[in-house]
């Protein structure tokens, strides 16, 4: 059995008092005291995460924009320096290796954010999708942390560690866009992405440096209720977004279209991209299942695995499911078939025996008042 890795705030996390799990092969921080008041603090005023599990990619050199339109299902040439898009990776057949966030860094430089345990394998297709482009791919994973501030109270936590003269480009950083910035006297780059429903940062810095970081930010939150969260308010928190975990509704053994996500493949961009063929395909005859929100009437909540019934036939299963703490109902996503993917449709899970009833609900479940 290989150790598991640990992330540069691993003895922070321990010092708090952590419970840790393995997650991607990396030993991480499950919850600190109560998941629950870790979702809830996110939700009304503010968490910190450590998300040094995640990938860093860099891929630069005069031909990043055209490569990256061959490597991945998106125009990631369309996008302006300093902004972001959330893209996949596909294989020949069409099934997803990854789900990614690309930052343009220059017109040259793009800065690839793939998941915890897919980051060697998104970097090994990249290089061999690389040949004959003019390109640098290197992985920068392993000398990177990223650390995540979400809730609310972002934005003031930010501002009493970051110097007046970047105080604009913290509260007026537009989603899904990315900047150099100097945070308690660190230099970071500040991303405006999320992945909890709530408005939020995103701050990658050098290992070396994440623990000053890690505790600064700590302090900073300390009159704006922030407290440290781990991975299981996070998956609660996403899954009340509805946003698709890798691994949990994302896998090599899903395309783009049934997991709703058939709007992130273009197929007008000039390039050609590896796993065209097999998604036109699917575009055409649709696909076989349909991932869908589902929301239960009773108090009980489906869990990964769990069978999705019509009357007495299986028609999906489920591969999230919780009782949510912020809307007090049980929620799940679930692949079904089709015909059984229009909200408001009645259909139930399978509870361990018992068929208990749920709706088919649009997603998100849960959005942040605007």
């Amino acid at each position: 059995m290989t150790d598991p890795k640990h992330t540069a705030l691993h003895e922070e996390h321990a010092a708090l008092g952590a419970v840790f799990t393995d997650f991607g092969g990396w030993d991480m921080p499950l919850r600190y005291a109560s998941e629950l008041a870790e979702h809830r603090a996110v939700r009304g005023a503010a968490g910190l995460f450590d998300l040094s599990h995640m990938g860093e990619i860099r891929v630069e050199g005069p031909d990043a924009a055209t490569f990256l339109n061959t490597a991945l299902v998106g125009n990631l040439a369309a996008i302006a320096v300093g902004k972001a898009k959330y893209s996949l990776i596909c294989a020949e057949d069409g099934g997803i290796i990854d789900d990614l966030i690309s930052y343009r860094r220059a017109e040259d430089q793009y800065l690839l954010v793939p998941n915890a345990g897919n980051a060697d394998t998104v970097a090994e297709a990249l290089r061999e999708r690389s040949r004959g482009f003019d390109v640098t791919i290197t992985d920068v994973s392993a000398e990177t942390s990223l650390i995540a501030v979400q809730g609310p109270n972002a934005v003031a936590i930010l501002h009493t560690v970051t110097p007046e003269s970047q105080h604009a480009l913290v509260s007026e950083m537009r989603y899904y866009a990315a900047d150099d910035a100097t945070v308690a006297g660190i230099d970071v780059l500040l991303a405006r992405t999320g992945y909890t429903g709530e408005d939020g940062f995103e701050l990658y810095v050098p290992n070396d440096r994440a623990a000053e970081l890690w505790r600064a930010l700590l302090a900073a939150g300390a009159d704006h209720e922030l407290i440290p969260a781990g991975l299981a308010a996070r998956d609660s928190l996403r899954l009340e977004a509805g946003m698709p975990l890798y691994g949990n509704e994302l896998s090599r053994e899903t395309n783009p279209f049934e997991a709703g996500l058939g709007p992130v493949v273009s197929f007008t961009k000039e390039e050609s991209f590896v796993g065209r063929a097999a998604l036109e395909a699917v575009r055409e005859t649709g696909p076989q299942r349909v991932l869908v929100g589902l929301r239960g009437a009773g108090r009980r909540a489906g869990r990964s695995g769990y069978a999705v019934l019509a009357g007495d036939e299986v028609v999906g299963s489920v591969t999230s499911g919780l009782p949510s703490p912020t809307l007090g109902y049980p929620i799940a996503l679930a692949y079904v078939r089709p015909e059984f993917a229009a909200p408001g449709t009645a259909l139930s899970v399978d509870l361990r025996g018992k068929a208990e009833p749920f709706e088919v609900v649009p997603l998100p479940f849960y959005a942040r008042p605007a």
